[in-house]
């Protein structure tokens, strides 16, 4: 498999594309008004306990107070090391308001809720996470060689003894990450060194901040590119900011020499995401209809509490008969499906509806097809097999805002309905208020202003209902259309 990464810069945000095999899978976005804040670290101010839910908002200085939860916090023992084991039945004998408490935070604020924090800190270099407070050795699950993952471990644990012998601090815990296979005894070194200067200078400004101040900041989004996404079959990194460019090249010079050569300026005129056609599948990304290749089709919803799939046959027809026609639509389906999730980054509970299909080999094949392409998501997901109602139910972990919400809004007229009430509707609606407010108040004439649509259908198909109204009423009633009103506005004005 080939893969590139595509970086675009501009002053007001940065773009990074993810294309494997010449195909657009992962986008992510961060704008300098709004940059993501996962990975950074706050010393916060506990501003309400909430023992019904063992749960605690934390003021960390931002819009919305952040979100903890009791198995988020760890006790600490007299040298400062998290007391794993220890079961937590009261979240009130872990924090109490107007407390100071060092956070980490490990989910952007997404929509209404605050960010979600946990005391669990750690900090990350290219090969290593390291954990300061829990002396715990670990391997990133995305290597599954198990004699590489036995050289790691024997690998960190001599570093870790050279280093005490030397009389340099050992103390908390790492995390080998996946870039670490193949890594050799300097490079850990390196990173553990660096990672013990970094925290020591973390700990001297949490001693003296007030809270809520932020301590700890992670790196941009083109730099953390570089740390997190860059695999051994990363073939490319193209940047298309000559300021950018020389950062990432220093960076990868220090941090990782080894990808330093795949740094790459991208100087022509034609737009970096417009030679790989990133804009145009950012523009299908954001639309409910995915096309399959057969001629069948995804709908896609997202909503507050989960996302929806529904796979449609379409145009598709098919060659044999009706089971075959279903079973390679529904495979082509959780071949997009999988991309899609990627591509749009839906999180949370994800309910697809295949096409029903009778044979339960065709079942175990499309779950097989749609597990084996997830296997490529940074994100961790959970499938199920398919319920009684022939549905797949399915959860993919949600650690920052979907594609469509961070460049969407809601629409202004139908209020993120997608739908709006009738022209038709709408004139009843009118009538419905007219006699309230004429039993309410006296006037000489009643005014009705509403948008075109409406006003043409009172004045036409509905004329007989207004003259049988106004005779009711004992009152004339006029019209006025109002060019900036959407359908369902209107306004009853007693003159």
């Amino acid at each position: 498999m080939s893969e590139e990464l595509l970086i675009n810069i501009a002053p007001m945000e940065t773009r990074v594309a993810l294309v494997e095999n010449g195909v657009l899978q992962e986008v992510y976005l961060e704008r300098s008004a709004r940059r993501g804040i996962v990975g950074n670290i706050y010393k916060g101010k506990v501003v309400r306990v909430m023992p019904g839910m063992q749960a605690a908002f934390i003021d960390i200085g931002l819009e919305r107070a952040g979100f903890i939860q009791a198995s988020d916090i760890a006790p600490l023992d007299e040298n400062g090391m998290e007391l794993r084991e220890a079961e937590v039945t009261d979240i009130r004998t872990l924090v109490r308001e107007g407390q100071a408490l060092v956070v980490q935070v490990v989910k952007d604020p997404i929509s209404s809720k605050g960010a979600r924090l946990t005391t669990h800190l750690s900090v990350s270099a290219r090969y290593l996470v390291y954990m300061p407070q829990a002396p715990h050795i670990g391997i990133s699950n995305r290597i599954e060689d198990e004699c590489e993952r036995e050289r790691l471990r024997e690998l960190i644990d001599k570093v870790l003894e050279t280093l005490a012998e030397e009389g340099q601090s050992n103390e908390g815990g790492f995390i080998l990450r996946t870039a670490a296979e193949g890594v050799q005894r300097e490079e850990l070194l390196r990173d553990m060194l660096f990672l013990y200067k970094l925290w020591g200078e973390l700990e001297q400004r949490i001693k003296v901040a007030t809270e809520p101040t932020k301590i700890h900041e992670d790196l941009p989004l083109f730099m953390r590119v570089l740390r997190d996404l860059v695999q051994p079959h990363t073939e490319k990194i193209r940047i298309d900011s000559d300021d950018a460019h020389l950062r990432a090249a220093r960076f990868a010079g220090k941090y990782a020499p080894e990808i330093a050569e795949r740094i790459e300026y991208y100087y022509k005129e034609r737009p970096l995401f417009d030679l790989y056609g990133v804009e145009d599948e950012i523009r299908r990304a954001l639309e409910h209809k995915v096309a399959l290749k057969s001629g069948g089709y995804l709908l896609i919803e997202q909503t507050e509490a989960m996302s929806t799939i529904d796979v449609n046959t379409g145009a598709f027809v098919g060659h044999r008969n009706l089971e075959e026609t279903i079973f390679k639509t529904n495979l082509e389906a959780a071949i997009a499906i999988a991309r899609q999730l990627r591509l749009r980054n839906l999180g949370g509970i994800i309910i697809i509806d295949f096409i029903d299909m009778q044979d339960p080999e065709h079942q175990r094949q499309v779950l097989r097809t749609l597990g084996k392409k997830l296997e490529h998501d940074y994100a961790k997901t959970s499938i199920t097999g398919v319920s009684e109602l022939g549905l797949v139910e399915m959860t993919r972990k949600r650690t920052r805002e979907s594609l469509g919400r961070l460049l969407c809004e809601p629409c202004p007229v139908c209020l993120g309905r997608g739908t709006l009430k009738t022209a038709e509707t709408v004139c009843y609606e009118i009538f419905r208020e007219i006699l309230r407010e004429a039993r309410a108040y006296d006037s000489d004439k009643i005014m009705v202003l509403a948008a075109q649509l409406v006003i043409d259908l009172l004045l036409d198909e509905e004329s007989a209902t207004v003259a049988d109204l106004e005779e009711f009423i004992g009152r004339p009633i006029q019209f006025q259309v109002e060019p900036i009103y959407s359908q369902e506005q209107y306004d009853i004005v007693l003159v």
